[in-house]
């Protein structure tokens, strides 16, 4: 059975109220966090695991702190076959720079939204682009495959009219096609009961 966006109506201002208006969501398949630490060339931080509200708060740190504007503060966590990375009001996820080497030999998936409602959506397998466009224009579509996804998109809540009609669930929709994409199902009980390893990375150049 393919997802859909009501699938994902959990995820809103209420039940996280610092994460699902700024945040980004990339599943890489088949990597450990310690070579995901290694290809963002990334500092681990020694504390321990954090929880997602500690992860949040972390994001906004006091200066000086580890997690300061110096890089990308992240946090990542293990999902059967795939890596989870997450962040707070973050763009490593889909910043070219970075995915493009990250999915070497592999397949990454990854959506984000900012404060602005602007978010992306990549479908990148061994450094080719398959997919990109914006959840808020999705029959604007990118990439090697722009058009193989077309059907999924459209059952999973995409509204593809070329018009100026935009769905008050497009960023759901993206959580459900990242799902079919990759099989990993998220859900409020797995983000918040999860422990995260959290690391800050160079910011893309």
């Amino acid at each position: 059975m393919i997802p859909n966006a009501d699938d994902y109506l959990w995820f809103n201002d209420d039940r996280f109220p610092d994460l699902a208006d700024s945040y980004c969501f990339t599943l890489v398949r088949d990597m450990s966090p310690e070579l995901l630490m290694t290809r963002l060339g990334a500092q681990a931080e020694a504390s321990p695991r954090k929880t997602l509200d500690e992860l949040i708060t972390a994001s906004y740190p006091d200066p000086g702190t580890f997690g300061t504007r110096e890089g990308k503060y992240f946090g990542t966590v293990s999902l059967g076959d795939w890596l989870l990375i997450v962040e707070v009001n973050g763009h490593l996820g889909v910043s070219r720079k970075t995915i493009l080497p990250l999915s070497a030999d592999t397949r990454l998936v990854s959506h984000s939204r900012n404060v602005n409602a602007v978010g992306y959506f990549y479908w990148v397998e061994d450094g080719e682009i398959r997919l990109f466009f914006d959840p808020l224009f999705p029959y604007s579509r990118h990439g090697s495959s722009p058009d193989e996804l077309v059907e999924v998109m459209q059952r999973v809540g995409f509204d593809l009219a070329d018009d100026d009609s935009v769905s008050d669930n497009h960023d759901k929709a993206a959580f459900a096609l990242a799902e079919h994409v990759t099989g990993v199902k998220l859900t409020p009980q797995l983000l918040e009961e999860s422990t995260y390893l959290c690391g800050l990375a160079p910011r893309p150049r």
